[in-house]
């Protein structure tokens, strides 16, 4: 097959993959969004939405900014197919982006490259698969193993998981670009020290995290002209 066969191929299956993909998002978002309400009139409970609209809004404006980056900071990361698994099954920055990132570097593929495209998104497709097994075997054993769950031995490690998880994963950036995520790193550790109440908004605080990181590596880049 030679090059212009592979493009045109390669064109068509990203038509299909938005295609696709804008199909089951708008599916998914109705799906979420009727669900409680079709719950709640059929048991008689549908709250005021006078009062649902007015929480709404204030969530939603809070959480905007957090959205808009995470899209310009997910989509080239993940490509188009990774992108609509990764937003329609959730559990991005846990699981998704990690499992994405492991495998991309495991081929050596670039973001923005069709290789990259189809890495993404077989790996998020796994990782979204045995996340619904790994889901249904907890909810199975749930109750033979909430004694072990709830040990007070295992509660430290339950409650550095995350941490554990992303601080692997960030030595290996870390390492290989030190100059850089020395700065932006020690910045937000001496921030989240000062105000720890902004432990929970890291998803807003990668928006001047990731803007620090940018400006010195655009500096870094001038200076190595």
């Amino acid at each position: 097959m030679n090059e212009e066969s592979k493009r045109e191929y390669y064109d068509r299956y990203i038509s299909s993959i938005h295609r696709l993909g804008r199909l089951m998002s708008v599916i998914v978002l109705v799906m979420l969004l009727a669900a409680p309400f079709i719950m709640g009139s059929y048991l008689g409970a549908m709250p005021n939405l006078g009062a649902f609209l007015k929480g709404f809004l204030s969530i939603g404006l809070v959480y905007l900014i957090s959205c808009v980056a995470e899209y310009l900071i997910y989509v080239p990361m993940l490509g188009a197919g990774g992108s609509y698994l990764a937003f329609m099954t959730g559990n991005l920055i846990n699981m998704k982006i990690p499992c994405a990132m492991t495998a991309k570097d495991i081929v050596g593929a670039k973001s923005g490259t069709p290789e990259n495209e189809i890495i993404s998104t077989l790996s998020i497709a796994a990782s979204s698969l045995v996340t619904i097994v790994v889901l249904a075997l907890g909810v199975l054993m749930l109750i033979p193993l909430q004694p072990v769950l709830q040990s007070p031995a295992l509660q430290p490690a339950f409650d550095n998981v995350v941490p554990a998880l992303f601080g692997a994963m960030a030595y290996k950036y870390y390492r290989g670009n030190l100059k850089i995520a020395a700065v932006p790193l020690l910045v937000m550790a001496v921030l989240f020290i000062l105000v720890p109440g902004l432990t929970g908004s890291t998803s807003f605080m990668i928006i001047p995290s990731g803007a620090i990181a940018i400006g010195l590596a655009y500096l870094y880049h001038r200076r190595a002209r």
